[in-house]
């Protein structure tokens, strides 16, 4: 009976949100596992010194979602942003498509079709898994050449993010690219001077970087002047969505850069991310604030990437994370460093640490951690040390020792290089957020979409 009564309340309470509900934003923290989050909660109250939780933690409705894909326990993104963006379990690495490579449609397509205004952005490169899940349908991730041909197709207003992935065949490729985008009446932008010309015209492709550059936005810690961001990207798309469609619009924003951090265990910077992509998601709560009966708004993440911990074997057990604010550079860019400066010394890299990740000057080193830390690098300088191999950046033993230590002076701790089974949080606030509170499986979060808009069930 009881259940019986909470699926009429359930039906009843869609058919009544649906006719209000215009403005649907769903956020997508890449790798973003309950740990990842209350790292980003602890430095905020501890060494923040905030009264209020993060933004994503006061919502009012807050659930918890598995992400397994059809063939694996640990889903990869191509499968979970498959779930999330068309409520179907695939295998990992398959985009858009069911495990029997029969293409799904997501909700993003389904409303296009309807008249809606639709725009997906992310921190990484636009056509990576997450948000090609939106508008391809391939049988692998990394068919980048057939996504961007099924992108340029999608008719879809906004889509935007790092350069193509395409730069891995070369310049031609990703000229090609694009003039298949320009071809099907996209407006194609790189950086953000031309992003803001182009707002409230023809569709965009809002393209940042270059073939020679890294995938993903640059980290916040590592303070790149002028560099994009994504509350910069989400403020536009959404400048772009009340220009063309200003009676109903769905928005997909990723925060991919959590995900790069986490893979390379870099607690610090993944910190830094989540409270990154907390200020986008403000620029869509500030919308809601002005819409509250006409807006919902969704958080979530495809995967956890690490296993981030708050407490370390070995390291600080009762961290306040003060420590982070001596940080100047992610783990990638120590790296880029010290493989750059053949000359370096002991001295001199053990200045670059005091001066950008705090040791030495703030956190005490032992003579122990230090000896250690001076082998570790006598063996990168030998070239006789062994290399990590994460998914998106290769480091030295010597850079892994060096940030392996910052993380237990922090309280930090990581259990993989790569992604997790653990559960993802889910966050929800506006017109029919009720709907979400009680999420347990990630292709649910699309399937109480179609209710709410009362789409065909795919």
């Amino acid at each position: 009976m009881k259940k019986f009564l909470l699926t009429f309340a359930l039906i009843l309470l869609s058919l009544t949100a649906s006719a209000d509900l215009k403005y649907v934003f769903l956020f997508i923290g890449d790798g973003m596992g309950m740990g990842h989050v209350m790292a980003a909660e602890t430095y905020n109250r501890r060494v923040l010194g905030s009264p209020d939780n993060i933004l994503m933690m006061q919502f009012p409705v807050s659930s918890f979602a598995l992400t397994y894909s059809a063939n694996s326990s640990i889903t990869d993104s191509a499968a979970a942003g498959t779930a999330l963006a068309t409520g179907t379990k695939t295998n990992n690495s398959m985009i858009g498509m069911n495990a029997d490579t029969v293409a799904v449609e997501s909700v993003a397509t389904q409303l296009k079709r309807q008249g809606w205004g639709v725009g997906i952005i992310t921190s990484v490169a636009f056509d990576d898994a997450t948000p090609a899940a939106h508008f391809a349908h391939q049988p692998h991730r990394k068919m980048w050449k057939e996504i961007n041909h099924d992108g340029a197709r999608s008719n879809f207003d906004f889509i935007g993010g790092m350069y193509t992935l395409m730069a891995r065949s070369g310049e031609d490729a990703c000229n090609k690219v694009f003039d298949d985008y320009r071809a099907n009446g996209y407006n194609v932008v790189s950086g953000m001077d031309a992003l803001k010309k182009a707002v409230g015209g023809k569709k965009i492709l809002a393209s940042f970087g270059s073939p020679s550059e890294s995938t993903d936005f640059p980290y916040t810690i590592d303070s790149i002047p002028g560099a994009p961001t994504l509350r910069q990207l989400t403020a536009e798309c959404l400048q772009h969505m009340i220009a063309v469609s200003p009676d109903h619009f769905f928005m997909m924003v990723e925060g991919g850069n959590i995900d790069h951090a986490a893979h390379a265990n870099d607690g610090a910077t993944v910190v830094k991310e989540v409270l990154n992509f907390q200020e986008s998601i403000r620029v869509a709560y500030d919308f809601y604030v002005q819409h509250p009966d006409e807006t919902l708004i969704v958080i979530t993440a495809d995967h956890d990437t690490g296993g981030m911990t708050i407490g370390v074997d070995k390291g600080n057990n009762n961290p306040t994370f003060a420590d982070i604010d001596w940080r100047r550079m992610s783990k990638g860019r120590f790296q880029d460093y010290c493989t750059q400066h053949t000359d370096l010394t002991w001295d001199a890299v053990k200045k670059v640490m005091a001066e950008n990740l705090g040791l030495w000057s703030h956190i005490p080193v032992s003579e122990s951690e230090e000896a250690a830390l001076k082998a570790s690098f006598n063996e990168f300088k030998n070239n006789a040390a062994a290399t990590d191999k994460t998914l998106y950046k290769d480091f030295s033993r010597f850079s892994s020792d060096v940030f392996s230590l910052v993380n237990r002076k922090n309280g930090i701790g990581f259990t993989t290089y790569s992604h997790t089974g653990n559960p993802v949080p889910v966050f929800a606030v506006g017109k029919g957020c009720e709907l979400f509170s009680e999420i347990n499986n990630n292709i649910e979060i699309p399937r109480r979409f179609r209710k709410l808009l009362n789409l065909e069930e795919k």
